[in-house]
């Protein structure tokens, strides 16, 4: 299978993945480690997401889904701080994947190179397992309903005490645009990653950043602390016959930001037609941003300040963890060319769209239509 496995790139295209998919010989190997899984039956489906790799396991218990990482990615520490969330949700009443205890009763193991998670199946249908990421929702009713589960998150969210994670690549912290000075904050992310800081030296990128700052008016700090999704997109969202959301999953890029970061990173990836970038002005889709703005608003009320805020936001709220893809393609992969793809095209050029005349309509029409 691993030969011919393919995963979503950072255009249109599928490419070789990164990360050889799992092979049975090496699910076995694993799945030993995890007592209440069962013995091995098959390997249903690898997942085409880019930045691990993972399949579904089918045992003689059950399907499991199995999830594999570079440990300078995600180490043991780092994935218990993700389950403790996940299992705070749950207790919660929301609906997640169950994690399964390996031996020892830890969350996950490591093996050579690699660290693995064993989750149970969660209930829902997949409906966009291979869809792309950034990719709208199929109807305006799922955008709804998926702003409604993002509130529902939000309250169960609240009272989880741990702090924020580590400085981990693929985390989707919120610092920068916390700040009073966003250039500042930036200048001190960069600094402490240094794989990062290395692919930016000699590049213009204060001065890049600072435009950008400074026509898309800044940070929202003082904003409640809350821990959140923070990848909020529809094939992390499993779907019952009626079209709500049965399940939530992959809390990969979940650690403490704010609510309006999360919901503003949930139409940011949602209601845009990113992939067309360069080819079409308008990528924007006022209606599924309304659409999730209204679920979410049927869970928890939003103050016209927290709606000012909401747009000031969402030009932005893409730039941190841009600049985490960056770290991890220049430090773990080692993959120069696909840096400076998260730089110029998903960073700057995101940006860039919402100081255009159909990013300036958009957010025209999203204020008016949010404000009413």
């Amino acid at each position: 299978m691993s030969g011919g496995h393919l995963v979503h790139g950072m255009g249109l295209a599928l490419e070789a993945p990164t990360w050889p998919a799992i092979t049975s010989a090496e699910a076995e190997a694993a799945l030993a480690r995890f007592p209440a899984a069962g013995r091995l039956a098959d390997l249903s489906w690898h997942s085409p997401r880019p930045f691990s790799a993972a399949a579904l396991v089918e045992t003689d218990r059950g399907v499991h889904f199995l999830k594999r990482h570079h440990r300078r990615l995600r180490s043991l520490a780092a994935l218990a701080e993700e389950h403790a969330f996940m299992a705070h949700l749950r207790t919660a009443g929301l609906l997640v994947p169950e994690v399964v205890a390996a031996t020892g009763g830890a969350g996950a193991i490591a093996l050579s190179e690699w660290t693995y998670e064993l989750h149970r199946a969660a209930p829902g249908l997949d409906l966009y397992r291979d869809r792309q990421s950034l990719t709208p929702f199929l109807t305006s009713d799922h955008a709804h309903e998926a702003g409604a589960a993002l509130g529902r998150l939000h309250e169960a969210a609240q009272g989880f005490a741990a702090p924020a994670r580590g400085d981990y690549p693929l985390v989707a912290s919120f610092t920068i645009m916390a700040a009073g000075d966003p250039l500042a904050a930036t200048e001190a992310y960069v600094a402490a990653r240094p794989a990062l800081a290395g692919w930016l030296a000699g590049k213009n990128w204060q001065q890049q950043l600072a435009r950008l700052f400074a026509a898309l008016g800044g940070g929202i700090p003082d904003q409640p602390s809350l821990w959140t999704h923070n990848d909020w997109h529809p094939s992390n969202l499993l779907w019952a016959e009626d079209g709500r959301v049965a399940a939530i999953i992959d809390f990969g890029l979940s650690t403490r930001t704010c609510a309006l970061h999360d919901l503003a990173t949930a139409i940011e990836r949602t209601a845009f037609r990113w992939l067309d970038l360069g080819q079409e002005a308008a990528l924007g889709d006022v209606d599924t941003a309304i659409a999730m703005l209204h679920g979410y608003r049927t869970v928890r009320a939003l103050s016209r300040t927290d709606m000012d805020s909401l747009i000031r936001l969402l030009p932005l709220v893409h730039v941190e963890f841009a600049l985490s893809e960056i770290d991890y393609f220049a430090g773990i992969v080692g993959d120069p060319g696909q840096a400076a793809i998260a730089w110029q095209d998903y960073l700057i050029g995101h940006a860039d769209w919402f100081l255009s005349m159909a990013g300036q309509s958009f957010l025209r029409c999203f204020a008016k239509e949010a404000m009413a």
